[in-house]
């Protein structure tokens, strides 16, 4: 072995050694000097005795005495350190070292790289252990009811910029396990998962190579078959807590999801709407196809002057020739006619919304990448190869990489 990192690795165990004694020691300090006193009802606890207490921290293994009694009041078994040390019933892992594989389960692909993930800087434990604590604090993580953020004392002014999106997760169906000789066994099921992306419009900066780059963001993301008013409520409230009701403009960039422009008019009504351009272009690309021919000469040149014109301030002259087509009396087929009625409605029905050139201008986005980005993120943790996910797993997990992201996973620890 390399001498340089057989010598590092034996002061860093040397080192880790001291930290465990020193934290065994201190932790022993505060059970000795505990009274045998009930935390919940202030009454002296009965038939008192002292009991051994292995716990596995960051630092390692730490033993300890710990005094137990019986309280009348709560009619049960009381230890007086574990309530000092905000230890569950049996909980044999310290706070911290539950926050850091947690944290580590979010990040990674699985439970079982988390835990090899844990065994390389110091503390190897069992997958089973990952998967048992994500799903304890994924639980506790529902229930969280999270503090409003402190003000700064002078605090500039700023607007916020919120999208909204949904992509899809496996979960097990019905029939998962059913053998393969059954027929339309319905083994995996699809679902939306809903997600946001809060920031303000002060914390969006360009790298050096042009790309963008978000310095501060938040995130909602709800579990699987969440309504889309539930979805809205929980949006709100998050943007509330990122200053909401003191944003100079609220800006709201979405695709054209029927239920997100519904959301949008129920939560966010004074909000600065914006249809993202990529999906409006998509719908322009379509009639121009339909009308000319897919990859033709004739399509390219009648798209990409309208979408010139959509992304220079000339929105009205666009939805106005999409609805010269259909006063066009030159006969098209059937199936070229409906598509094109169904875009120019498209089109008509956000009219208010594709302001792009006036939006830019303003320094706000007009396109959902962040969101889609986010997307992306939360996929390559929940949807990778062979990840077929039970209504509990899923929202948990999902839970604690919401908290974890928005740096509020603290509070569950609080």
């Amino acid at each position: 072995m390399n001498l340089l990192r057989q010598m590092e690795q034996t002061v860093l165990a040397e080192g880790r050694e001291w930290m465990r004694r020193r934290l065994e020691k201190q932790l022993q300090a505060v059970s000795d000097a505990l009274e045998a006193i009930c935390p919940k009802t202030g009454q002296g606890l009965k038939e008192t005795r002292w009991r051994d207490l292995q716990l596995t921290t960051v630092a390692g293994v730490v033993k300890l005495r710990v005094r137990h009694g019986y309280s009348v009041g709560l009619d049960q078994w009381v230890c007086p350190a574990r309530a000092a040390w905000g230890l569950e019933a049996y909980q044999r892992v310290s706070p911290e070292l539950e926050a850091r594989l947690c944290y580590t389960a979010t990040e990674v692909g699985s439970y079982e790289r988390a835990a090899k993930m844990a065994v390389r800087w110091g503390s190897p434990v069992s997958d089973d252990l990952v998967h048992q604590h994500v799903q304890q604090r994924g639980r506790a993580a529902l229930e969280l009811e999270l503090p409003p953020p402190s003000l700064a004392a002078c605090e500039p002014e700023f607007s916020l910029v919120i999208m909204m999106d949904g992509w899809m997760a496996r979960e097990r169906g019905p029939d998962w396990g059913a053998p393969l000789r059954r027929k339309k066994a319905e083994r995996v099921k699809w679902h939306e998962i809903k997600s946001a992306v809060i920031y303000r419009l002060e914390q969006q900066v360009k790298k050096e190579g042009g790309r963008g780059l978000l310095l501060e963001k938040y995130i909602v993301a709800c579990p699987p078959e969440t309504a889309p008013v539930d979805f809205g409520a929980a949006v709100q409230a998050e943007a509330r807590r990122r200053g909401l009701g003191r944003a100079r403009y609220v800006y709201l960039v979405m695709d054209g999801a029927v239920w997100l422009w519904d959301l949008a008019e129920d939560r966010f009504a004074s909000a600065i709407k914006t249809l993202d351009f990529h999906h409006a272009s998509q719908h322009l690309w379509a009639v121009g196809h339909a009308l000319h021919g897919e990859g033709t000469d004739q399509a390219k040149v009648w798209v990409e002057k309208l979408l010139h014109d959509l992304r220079h301030g000339q929105e009205t002259r666009v939805v106005r020739r999409l609805e010269q087509l259909l006063e066009d009396p030159a006969p098209r087929p059937a199936e070229t006619q409906k598509l094109v009625q169904g875009e120019v409605n498209y089109f008509q029905n956000h009219r208010d919304h594709l302001h792009y050139q006036a939006v830019a201008k303003a320094g706000a986005p007009i396109g959902s990448g962040a969101v889609e980005s986010l997307g992306s993120q939360l996929q390559d943790r929940l949807r990778g190869c062979g990840r077929f996910w039970e209504r509990p797993g899923i929202t948990h997990l999902l839970r604690l990489m919401v908290l974890t992201r928005n740096q509020d996973d603290c509070h569950l620890w609080n």
